[in-house]
Protein backbone atom coordinates (compact mmCIF):
# COMPACT_ATOMS: atom_id res chain seq x y z
CA UNK A 1 0.00 0.00 0.00
CA UNK A 2 3.01 2.31 0.38
CA UNK A 3 6.61 2.59 -0.72
CA UNK A 4 7.89 3.17 2.83
CA UNK A 5 9.90 0.30 4.34
CA UNK A 6 7.81 -1.85 6.68
CA UNK A 7 8.27 -1.56 10.43
CA UNK A 8 6.64 -4.97 10.91
CA UNK A 9 6.85 -7.91 8.53
CA UNK A 10 5.06 -11.23 8.94
CA UNK A 11 6.10 -14.06 6.63
CA UNK A 12 4.00 -17.26 6.52
CA UNK A 13 3.33 -17.05 10.26
CA UNK A 14 1.62 -20.13 11.70
CA UNK A 15 0.62 -20.68 15.32
CA UNK A 16 -0.60 -24.23 15.95
CA UNK A 17 -1.53 -25.59 19.38
CA UNK A 18 -1.24 -29.36 19.98
CA UNK A 19 -4.26 -31.45 20.98
CA UNK A 20 -3.15 -34.09 23.48
CA UNK A 21 -4.76 -37.20 24.93
CA UNK A 22 -3.98 -39.24 28.04
CA UNK A 23 -3.04 -38.39 31.62
CA UNK A 24 0.28 -40.16 32.22
CA UNK A 25 1.44 -40.83 28.69
CA UNK A 26 0.25 -37.76 26.85
CA UNK A 27 0.33 -38.04 23.09
CA UNK A 28 -0.46 -35.52 20.39
CA UNK A 29 -3.54 -36.50 18.37
CA UNK A 30 -4.01 -33.30 16.40
CA UNK A 31 -3.49 -29.56 16.37
CA UNK A 32 -5.51 -26.36 16.46
CA UNK A 33 -4.45 -24.12 13.58
CA UNK A 34 -5.17 -20.77 15.22
CA UNK A 35 -3.04 -18.88 12.67
CA UNK A 36 -2.38 -20.76 9.47
CA UNK A 37 -0.06 -18.84 7.16
CA UNK A 38 -0.23 -15.04 7.43
CA UNK A 39 1.81 -12.54 5.41
CA UNK A 40 1.51 -8.92 6.48
CA UNK A 41 3.47 -5.66 6.16
CA UNK A 42 2.86 -2.66 8.44
CA UNK A 43 4.77 0.55 7.68
CA UNK A 44 5.84 3.11 10.28
CA UNK A 45 3.01 5.47 11.22
CA UNK A 46 0.34 3.23 9.68
CA UNK A 47 -2.82 2.12 11.46
CA UNK A 48 -4.04 -1.34 10.46
CA UNK A 49 -7.39 -2.82 11.43
CA UNK A 50 -7.52 -6.60 11.87
CA UNK A 51 -11.12 -7.83 11.76
CA UNK A 52 -13.01 -11.11 11.68
CA UNK A 53 -15.37 -13.31 13.67
CA UNK A 54 -14.48 -14.80 17.03
CA UNK A 55 -12.23 -17.78 16.38
CA UNK A 56 -10.60 -16.34 13.27
CA UNK A 57 -7.16 -16.10 14.92
CA UNK A 58 -6.91 -12.32 15.38
CA UNK A 59 -5.87 -12.33 19.03
CA UNK A 60 -3.38 -15.17 18.58
CA UNK A 61 -1.76 -13.28 15.71
CA UNK A 62 -1.55 -10.15 17.88
CA UNK A 63 0.09 -12.13 20.68
CA UNK A 64 2.62 -13.57 18.23
CA UNK A 65 3.52 -10.04 17.12
CA UNK A 66 4.21 -8.77 20.65
CA UNK A 67 6.07 -11.93 21.71
CA UNK A 68 3.43 -13.69 23.82
CA UNK A 69 2.70 -16.65 21.51
CA UNK A 70 5.59 -18.40 19.76
CA UNK A 71 4.87 -19.15 16.08
CA UNK A 72 5.06 -22.79 15.01
CA UNK A 73 6.73 -21.59 11.82
CA UNK A 74 7.32 -18.41 9.85
CA UNK A 75 9.00 -15.19 10.89
CA UNK A 76 7.96 -12.03 12.73
CA UNK A 77 10.41 -9.25 11.79
CA UNK A 78 10.25 -5.95 13.67
CA UNK A 79 12.43 -3.12 12.37
CA UNK A 80 14.74 -5.61 10.67
CA UNK A 81 15.06 -8.02 13.63
CA UNK A 82 13.50 -11.48 13.84
CA UNK A 83 11.54 -11.26 17.09
CA UNK A 84 11.77 -14.94 17.95
CA UNK A 85 15.48 -15.40 17.22
CA UNK A 86 16.62 -12.76 19.73
CA UNK A 87 18.20 -13.53 23.09
CA UNK A 88 16.62 -12.62 26.43
CA UNK A 89 18.33 -9.23 26.72
CA UNK A 90 17.49 -8.26 23.15
CA UNK A 91 13.87 -9.37 23.58
CA UNK A 92 13.52 -7.24 26.71
CA UNK A 93 14.86 -4.27 24.77
CA UNK A 94 12.43 -5.01 21.95
CA UNK A 95 9.45 -5.15 24.31
CA UNK A 96 10.02 -1.49 25.12
CA UNK A 97 9.13 -0.76 21.50
CA UNK A 98 6.11 -3.08 21.13
CA UNK A 99 3.22 -2.85 23.58
CA UNK A 100 -0.28 -4.30 23.81
CA UNK A 101 -3.65 -3.03 25.04
CA UNK A 102 -5.65 -6.02 26.26
CA UNK A 103 -9.33 -6.74 25.76
CA UNK A 104 -10.49 -6.83 29.40
CA UNK A 105 -9.65 -3.50 31.06
CA UNK A 106 -10.09 -4.96 34.55
CA UNK A 107 -8.24 -8.27 34.23
CA UNK A 108 -5.24 -6.54 32.64
CA UNK A 109 -4.66 -4.39 35.75
CA UNK A 110 -3.43 -5.66 39.12
CA UNK A 111 -6.27 -4.94 41.60
CA UNK A 112 -3.72 -4.57 44.43
CA UNK A 113 -1.83 -1.77 42.68
CA UNK A 114 -2.90 1.83 42.32
CA UNK A 115 -3.34 3.26 38.84
CA UNK A 116 -0.13 5.23 39.20
CA UNK A 117 1.90 2.17 40.16
CA UNK A 118 0.42 0.15 37.28
CA UNK A 119 1.42 2.79 34.75
CA UNK A 120 4.85 3.29 36.31
CA UNK A 121 5.62 -0.45 36.54
CA UNK A 122 7.01 -0.78 32.97
CA UNK A 123 9.29 2.20 33.65
CA UNK A 124 10.57 0.51 36.82
CA UNK A 125 11.15 -2.81 35.06
CA UNK A 126 13.25 -1.13 32.38
CA UNK A 127 14.89 1.20 34.94
CA UNK A 128 13.91 4.39 33.16
CA UNK A 129 14.15 7.69 35.05
CA UNK A 130 14.12 8.49 38.74
CA UNK A 131 11.10 8.08 41.00
CA UNK A 132 10.24 11.75 40.53
CA UNK A 133 10.56 11.41 36.74
CA UNK A 134 8.27 8.39 36.73
CA UNK A 135 5.67 10.15 38.89
CA UNK A 136 5.73 13.15 36.57
CA UNK A 137 5.36 10.97 33.49
CA UNK A 138 2.41 9.08 35.02
CA UNK A 139 0.62 12.39 35.49
CA UNK A 140 1.29 13.44 31.89
CA UNK A 141 0.11 10.07 30.55
CA UNK A 142 -3.13 10.26 32.53
CA UNK A 143 -3.82 13.69 31.05
CA UNK A 144 -2.95 12.37 27.58
CA UNK A 145 -5.66 9.69 27.81
CA UNK A 146 -8.25 12.10 29.22
CA UNK A 147 -7.94 11.38 32.96
CA UNK A 148 -6.88 13.62 35.85
CA UNK A 149 -3.50 13.11 37.55
CA UNK A 150 -5.35 12.47 40.84
CA UNK A 151 -6.59 9.18 39.35
CA UNK A 152 -3.06 7.87 40.00
CA UNK A 153 -3.98 7.25 43.66
CA UNK A 154 -7.09 5.19 42.86
CA UNK A 155 -7.42 1.43 42.49
CA UNK A 156 -8.93 -0.26 39.39
CA UNK A 157 -12.19 -1.15 41.18
CA UNK A 158 -12.79 2.56 41.82
CA UNK A 159 -12.87 3.34 38.09
CA UNK A 160 -15.45 2.76 35.38
CA UNK A 161 -14.80 0.38 32.48
CA UNK A 162 -13.93 3.23 30.13
CA UNK A 163 -11.56 4.78 32.68
CA UNK A 164 -9.84 1.42 33.23
CA UNK A 165 -9.33 1.02 29.50
CA UNK A 166 -7.81 4.51 29.35
CA UNK A 167 -5.39 3.41 32.08
CA UNK A 168 -4.53 0.37 29.95
CA UNK A 169 -3.77 2.69 27.02
CA UNK A 170 -1.63 4.94 29.26
CA UNK A 171 0.30 1.91 30.51
CA UNK A 172 0.96 0.79 26.94
CA UNK A 173 2.23 4.28 26.07
CA UNK A 174 4.49 4.60 29.12
CA UNK A 175 7.56 3.25 27.31
CA UNK A 176 7.03 5.42 24.19
CA UNK A 177 6.58 2.37 21.93
CA UNK A 178 6.88 2.33 18.16
CA UNK A 179 4.06 -0.20 17.75
CA UNK A 180 0.87 -0.69 19.80
CA UNK A 181 -1.36 -3.74 19.32
CA UNK A 182 -4.86 -3.08 20.70
CA UNK A 183 -6.80 -6.33 21.16
CA UNK A 184 -10.55 -5.69 21.10
CA UNK A 185 -10.08 -2.57 23.27
CA UNK A 186 -13.79 -1.63 23.23
CA UNK A 187 -15.67 -4.94 23.04
CA UNK A 188 -16.25 -5.07 26.83
CA UNK A 189 -17.49 -1.46 27.04
CA UNK A 190 -20.84 0.26 26.59
CA UNK A 191 -21.54 1.75 23.17
CA UNK A 192 -21.16 5.36 24.37
CA UNK A 193 -17.80 4.54 25.99
CA UNK A 194 -16.68 2.65 22.86
CA UNK A 195 -16.87 5.86 20.85
CA UNK A 196 -14.73 7.69 23.43
CA UNK A 197 -11.99 5.04 23.35
CA UNK A 198 -12.01 4.84 19.54
CA UNK A 199 -11.74 8.65 19.35
CA UNK A 200 -8.90 8.54 21.88
CA UNK A 201 -6.98 6.01 19.79
CA UNK A 202 -7.51 8.14 16.71
CA UNK A 203 -6.21 11.27 18.46
CA UNK A 204 -3.15 9.44 19.82
CA UNK A 205 -2.42 8.05 16.38
CA UNK A 206 -2.45 11.55 14.91
CA UNK A 207 -0.62 13.35 17.73
CA UNK A 208 2.05 10.76 18.57
CA UNK A 209 2.54 9.25 15.11
CA UNK A 210 2.01 5.75 16.48
CA UNK A 211 2.07 2.62 14.40
CA UNK A 212 -0.91 0.57 15.54
CA UNK A 213 -2.80 -2.65 14.92
CA UNK A 214 -6.41 -2.53 16.08
CA UNK A 215 -7.99 -5.97 16.50
CA UNK A 216 -11.80 -6.04 16.37
CA UNK A 217 -14.69 -8.19 15.22
CA UNK A 218 -16.75 -5.16 14.22
CA UNK A 219 -15.86 -3.38 10.99
CA UNK A 220 -17.67 -0.26 12.19
CA UNK A 221 -15.19 0.13 15.06
CA UNK A 222 -12.10 0.33 12.84
CA UNK A 223 -13.63 2.33 10.01
CA UNK A 224 -12.44 5.81 11.07
CA UNK A 225 -9.23 4.74 12.81
CA UNK A 226 -7.45 2.50 10.31
CA UNK A 227 -5.55 3.38 7.15
CA UNK A 228 -5.77 -0.21 5.92
CA UNK A 229 -7.83 -3.24 6.96
CA UNK A 230 -6.97 -6.93 6.94
CA UNK A 231 -9.91 -9.36 7.13
CA UNK A 232 -9.15 -12.72 8.75
CA UNK A 233 -11.06 -15.97 8.48
CA UNK A 234 -10.03 -19.27 10.06
CA UNK A 235 -6.43 -18.27 10.64
CA UNK A 236 -5.82 -16.64 7.24
CA UNK A 237 -6.05 -13.14 5.80
CA UNK A 238 -8.68 -13.28 3.07
CA UNK A 239 -8.69 -9.59 2.10
CA UNK A 240 -6.39 -6.60 2.55
CA UNK A 241 -7.20 -3.12 1.32
CA UNK A 242 -7.13 0.56 2.09
CA UNK A 243 -9.94 1.28 4.54
CA UNK A 244 -11.91 3.58 2.24
CA UNK A 245 -11.68 1.12 -0.66
CA UNK A 246 -12.80 -1.80 1.49
CA UNK A 247 -15.98 -0.07 2.63
CA UNK A 248 -16.74 1.26 -0.84
CA UNK A 249 -16.10 -1.93 -2.78
CA UNK A 250 -15.44 -5.12 -0.76
CA UNK A 251 -14.26 -8.00 -2.97
CA UNK A 252 -14.15 -11.12 -0.80
CA UNK A 253 -17.61 -12.66 -0.18
CA UNK A 254 -16.83 -12.90 3.55
CA UNK A 255 -16.07 -9.17 3.72
CA UNK A 256 -19.28 -8.43 1.80
CA UNK A 257 -21.25 -10.41 4.38
CA UNK A 258 -19.55 -8.65 7.31
CA UNK A 259 -20.26 -5.21 5.87
CA UNK A 260 -23.89 -6.09 5.21
CA UNK A 261 -24.29 -6.58 8.98
CA UNK A 262 -23.02 -3.08 9.82
CA UNK A 263 -26.08 -0.86 10.48
CA UNK A 264 -26.41 2.38 8.53
CA UNK A 265 -27.88 5.40 10.41
CA UNK A 266 -30.36 6.10 7.61
CA UNK A 267 -33.68 4.21 7.90
CA UNK A 268 -34.46 4.59 4.19
CA UNK A 269 -31.14 3.13 3.05
CA UNK A 270 -31.19 0.49 5.80
CA UNK A 271 -34.65 -0.71 4.76
CA UNK A 272 -33.60 -1.27 1.15
CA UNK A 273 -30.24 -2.88 1.86
CA UNK A 274 -29.66 -6.58 1.26
CA UNK A 275 -28.54 -8.45 4.38
CA UNK A 276 -26.33 -11.50 3.78
CA UNK A 277 -26.75 -14.06 6.56
CA UNK A 278 -24.00 -16.66 6.75
CA UNK A 279 -25.27 -20.14 7.55
CA UNK A 280 -23.67 -22.19 10.29
CA UNK A 281 -20.67 -21.38 12.44
CA UNK A 282 -17.03 -20.85 11.57
CA UNK A 283 -15.43 -24.32 11.13
CA UNK A 284 -13.18 -25.70 13.83
CA UNK A 285 -9.51 -24.68 13.38
CA UNK A 286 -8.69 -28.23 14.51
CA UNK A 287 -10.33 -29.60 11.36
CA UNK A 288 -10.40 -26.86 8.69
CA UNK A 289 -12.16 -27.65 5.41
CA UNK A 290 -10.21 -28.44 2.27
CA UNK A 291 -9.79 -25.84 -0.46
CA UNK A 292 -11.00 -22.35 0.38
CA UNK A 293 -11.62 -22.18 4.16
CA UNK A 294 -14.77 -20.09 3.56
CA UNK A 295 -16.40 -22.35 0.97
CA UNK A 296 -18.66 -24.14 3.49
CA UNK A 297 -20.51 -20.88 4.20
CA UNK A 298 -19.95 -18.94 0.98
CA UNK A 299 -23.03 -17.32 -0.55
CA UNK A 300 -21.14 -16.52 -3.78
CA UNK A 301 -20.22 -20.18 -4.31
CA UNK A 302 -23.89 -21.10 -4.13
CA UNK A 303 -24.80 -18.43 -6.68
CA UNK A 304 -22.12 -19.74 -9.07
CA UNK A 305 -23.37 -23.32 -8.86
CA UNK A 306 -20.81 -24.69 -6.35
CA UNK A 307 -17.69 -24.73 -8.55
CA UNK A 308 -15.26 -27.53 -7.69
CA UNK A 309 -12.26 -25.19 -7.32
CA UNK A 310 -13.72 -23.75 -4.10
CA UNK A 311 -13.63 -27.08 -2.27
CA UNK A 312 -10.42 -28.46 -3.78
CA UNK A 313 -7.97 -25.56 -4.27
CA UNK A 314 -6.70 -23.10 -1.65
CA UNK A 315 -6.98 -19.62 -3.22
CA UNK A 316 -3.80 -17.50 -3.00
CA UNK A 317 -3.88 -13.92 -1.80
CA UNK A 318 -3.74 -12.16 -5.18
CA UNK A 319 -3.62 -8.51 -6.20
CA UNK A 320 -6.69 -7.32 -8.08
CA UNK A 321 -7.02 -4.40 -10.45
CA UNK A 322 -8.89 -2.47 -7.76
CA UNK A 323 -5.82 -2.64 -5.51
CA UNK A 324 -7.28 -5.20 -3.11
CA UNK A 325 -5.43 -8.33 -2.07
CA UNK A 326 -8.07 -11.07 -2.06
CA UNK A 327 -7.96 -14.81 -1.43
CA UNK A 328 -10.93 -15.89 -3.56
CA UNK A 329 -11.08 -17.73 -6.87
CA UNK A 330 -14.07 -15.68 -8.04
CA UNK A 331 -13.61 -12.32 -6.32
CA UNK A 332 -14.42 -10.47 -9.56
CA UNK A 333 -17.97 -11.80 -9.35
CA UNK A 334 -18.79 -10.01 -6.07
CA UNK A 335 -19.39 -6.72 -7.90
CA UNK A 336 -21.81 -8.26 -10.40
Amino acid sequence: MTSNPPLLQLRDVRVHFPITKGLLLRRVIGEVRAVDGVDLNVTRGQSVGLVGESGSGKTTLGRAIVGLARPSSGTVVFDGEDVWSLGRVAQKRLRRRVQMVFQDPYASLDPRMTVGKSIAEPLEIHRLGSRADRTSKVGRLLETVGLHPTHADRYPHELSGGQRQRVGVARALSLDPDLVVADEPVSALDVSIQAQIVNLLQELQRELGLTSILIAHDLAVVRHVSDAIAVMYLGRIVEWSRAADLYREPRHPYTVALLSAVPIPDPVVEATRERIVLRGDIPSPAAPPSGCPFHTRCWLREQLGNPEACSSELPPLRLMRSGHLVACHFAEETSN
